[in-house]
């Protein structure tokens, strides 16, 4: 197990964000977690990245490496760096070019990264995060503003990915269709753990129905049925 969450609960004021959430990231596993907004899953990320106090226990891989792509990126238009730069903040040069590299972006190095479209941008991100390569990748809606096209390329880059450096990896979208064609797992998250396990399984739970409503549940689950064979990224090798 990579890292894993027992009895995770947080509050902010008089309002509970997390109550006694479990959540546990195997190495080679893909697991998308999914709910409405407010609903606590970029605080469940930031508690696994130790950036906020929680009550509960995480426990992690010793020395574990972790490769994180916020869910939202502000860049400065006003600040002159490159793409490739901004990367190398975070990474050796010859790390950082040969992540660029696997990402397809290996032209967009020099280019300022103000200058960039929201796919170029979503790609440098991830070039960042795996040019250390991480046993755990963390992506909070990594494609915001990405065309429908983009965001399917870039998932199945992802799970490439995943099965190429053996990573664990979380990923959260509001693109629910994408739990069908990538996840190994599936984590419903309300606050609490509403229901969790493959994907055909979280679409046929009640309380998917009652959080997201019986005509996406409905829907979804046809769309399992019809493509239950294409899973060729499911791994279950470890780091």
């Amino acid at each position: 197990m990579l890292i894993s969450a027992t009895s995770l609960s947080l509050r902010s004021g008089t309002a509970t964000i997390l109550d006694h959430v479990d959540f546990r990231v195997a190495a080679g596993e893909i697991v998308v977690l999914i709910g409405p907004n407010g609903s606590g899953k970029t605080s469940l990320l930031r508690a696994l990245l130790g950036l906020v106090r929680t009550k509960g226990e995480i426990a992690r891989k010793p020395s574990l490496r972790i490769g994180y792509v916020p869910q939202n990126f502000a860049r400065d238009r006003s600040l002159p760096i490159t793409a490739g730069r901004f990367a190398r903040l975070f990474a050796k040069r010859a790390a950082v070019e040969a992540s660029f590299e696997r990402v397809g972006i290996a032209a967009l190095g020099d280019h300022q990264l103000a200058s960039l479209s929201g796919g170029e941008l979503a790609r440098v991100m991830l070039a960042r995060a795996i040019a250390s390569k991480p046993e755990l990748l963390i992506l909070d809606e990594p494609l915001a503003g990405v065309d429908v096209a983009g965001e399917a390329a870039l998932y199945h880059l992802i799970a490439q990915i995943r099965d190429e450096i053996g990573c664990g990896v979380v990923l959260v979208s509001h693109d629910l269709h994408v739990v069908m064609a990538q996840a190994d797992r599936v984590v419903c998250l309300n606050g609490h753990v509403c229901c969790e396990g493959k994907a055909e399984q979280v679409v046929a739970d009640p309380a998917f129905a009652q959080l997201f409503g019986p005509h996406v549940a409905g829907e979804l689950a046809l769309y399992a049925h019809r493509h239950d064979h294409v899973h060729p990224h499911a791994s279950t090798g470890s780091a």
